[in-house]
């Protein structure tokens, strides 16, 4: 367990507040999205669904003053491959996404990766605590 500093735990609220917002937006309004960005309705789904479950574990680290170091890492380690991995879809032909779809994609692959970057900084603002 560390003593999350108060960077560490705006930086996973900001990711937590913006996973959430596209988990609300993918999950109930993923027919509409499939149709402005030209890409797969099941993905954007089941992107969706993954976030909600991811929103819950971060907005819970969030909301504590004592994290385990061990799940901010997986969150950190869980950004920076989203942030590859969306970038991966856009070469990988498995999607032809439109103009639009394209700039959706990247601009939440940055978007991710800052909050990356953003939680691994806040990891070494945070103190150190020993367990009995």
């Amino acid at each position: 367990m560390i003593d999350a500093s108060s960077f560490l735990r705006r930086a996973l609220l900001a990711d937590a507040v913006f996973s959430g917002i596209a988990a609300i937006g993918f999950t109930f309004g993923a027919g509409a999205f499939a149709t402005l960005f030209n890409l797969p309705e099941a993905l954007l789904c089941e992107t969706g669904l993954f976030l909600l479950a991811y929103t819950a574990l971060v907005g819970w680290l969030a909301s504590r003053i004592m994290v385990p170091k061990p799940l901010v890492l997986l969150v950190v380690t869980g950004n920076a491959a989203w942030t590859v991995g969306s970038i991966a879809l856009l070469f990988s032909g498995a999607v032809s996404p439109n103009v639009a779809g394209e700039l959706m994609i990247v601009a939440q692959a940055i978007a991710t990766g800052v909050f990356a970057e953003l939680q691994y900084v806040g990891l070494g603002k945070s103190g150190r605590v020993a367990t009995a």
